[in-house]
């Protein structure tokens, strides 16, 4: 990865990117350090610290702690993954959304990606509002409550989020990789000083031992190795092409494969299934139950590291695996792609066999990728249950989420390398 980035710098037009790329980092980091008027930070980073255990912990960590601070950039990329997220999903329920995206071509991509904006602007608000709402439960955390404060804090929390959408665009043109992907990935980065720190400290005041700072580093480093393999891994079925003949030329008659990833859900069902099993806590947040009520007990066992809570998340790990396979590849449709271009994979008719063969195919490494998944989830968590070992409770998810996007833009860096040194046919 370093070599690559040194390669990269040598050519100007990449250097120029990579350069913008920084540039873009450090505005979003400053943001982070700008706060929203009428907040005492001091005191929501104390029910920050009391309450990490849910979901307002698990997008704090994810956002690079600014909901911890109620920085103007609090929200980060969530209302925008959100709105991706939804405009997916109703692509495949409305025909028109998915004629825009698949027979208007570049003009239907705009639409789309206007029509996204203005989800996004609606899912900010939204959340901002509920952001706001959370810090009025808490005690003295707001200085001010009144009408025009409320509108203050909603419509910063809002801009901020707009903002960060903006710089996403912005790197993905000008900049190199995915923004938004990018941007989640500084936010996770940012808390990585503080883990070590709180490592190094508890080392020093006792509270920790040595073999659990051990335990902790040789974790890590299997979760890294462990996540690259299974997401550099994949099923290549063989595909024959027919030879055919026109005029004195033949074509066809090669061999080439259907690559199909394991992990082809990336870590969308993760982030899906957390924030799902995480309600009972953070609901408990804002109407604490009485205390012995039935309610109470419910919460109580949803709690972050108990059995049900393992349990319950890794089934939803696996639901939404399955569920994001069956959306983004359709084996019908790649059967059928097949016989219009003359390919056949060895050992099946072309049509339904072909399209049952790689149905059968996309079950088992879809099994295999959300058995990688539950792993990576759920072993922090059940190592969270040792004493001392607490601070694991969502280090494979944040290292899952690292790992992906960091790959994802060394090979973005690399394809851009490629096409510049490729001298073409002509040479």
């Amino acid at each position: 990865m370093i070599e690559t980035i040194r390669n990269a710098w040598k050519i100007p037009e990449l250097r120029k990117r990579l350069l913008f790329l920084l540039l873009a980092v450090i505005v979003f980091r400053l943001g982070h350090a700008i706060y929203v008027p009428y907040v005492n930070t001091g005191l929501l980073a104390d029910q920050f610290q009391v309450n990490s255990n849910n979901l307002l912990g698990y997008f704090n960590i994810l956002s690079g702690g600014g909901l911890a601070t109620a920085s103007i950039l609090a929200l980060g990329v969530y209302p925008s993954i959100n709105a991706s997220i939804i405009m997916q999903l109703l692509q495949i329920a409305i025909p028109a959304l998915e004629r825009m995206a698949k027979d208007e071509g570049e003009a239907g991509r705009k639409k789309l990606s206007a029509i996204t904006r203005y989800v996004t602007l609606a899912l900010s608000f939204v959340m901002g509002y509920s952001y706001y709402i959370m810090l009025k439960s808490y005690d003295n955390v707001l200085i001010r409550t009144d009408w025009w404060s409320a509108i203050v804090i909603v419509m910063t929390f809002t801009a901020g989020s707009m903002f960060v959408m903006w710089l996403g665009e912005r790197i993905t043109e000008k900049g190199v990789g995915n923004g938004i992907s990018i941007i989640l990935f500084i936010g996770i980065v940012s808390r990585g000083p503080q883990a070590v720190m709180s490592i190094y400290n508890g080392l020093v005041s006792g509270t920790m031992k040595w073999w659990q700072a051990l335990i902790i580093v040789v974790m890590a480093i299997g979760i890294i190795a462990f996540i690259i393999y299974i997401t550099n891994a994949e099923r290549r079925i063989p595909v024959q092409y027919a030879k055919r003949v026109v005029g004195r030329k033949q074509y066809g008659g090669q061999s080439s494969n259907l690559p199909m990833k394991v992990n082809m859900s990336g870590v969308m069902p993760v982030i899906f299934a957390s924030t799902i099993v995480s309600v009972p806590a953070t609901i408990a947040q804002f109407f604490t139950p009485r205390e012995g009520s039935f309610w109470a007990g419910f919460v109580n066992t949803f709690q972050q590291g108990r059995p049900v809570y393992i349990i319950v998340y890794v089934l939803l790990i696996f639901a939404f695996a399955y569920f994001y396979a069956t959306i983004q590849f359709n084996p019908i449709e790649v059967a059928n792609n097949l016989k219009k271009n003359g390919g056949f994979i060895p050992g099946f008719r072309p049509g339904k066999p072909t399209s049952d063969f790689i149905a059968k195919v996309l079950n088992k490494i879809t099994l295999m990728g959300a058995i990688f998944l539950a792993i990576i989830a759920a072993l922090p968590l059940i190592m969270s249950n040792v004493e001392g070992l607490s601070g694991l409770a969502i280090g494979g998810t944040s290292v899952l989420i690292m790992v992906g996007v960091a790959l994802e833009t060394v090979k973005a860096i690399e394809g851009q390398m490629l096409m510049r040194h490729y001298k073409g046919f002509l040479e």
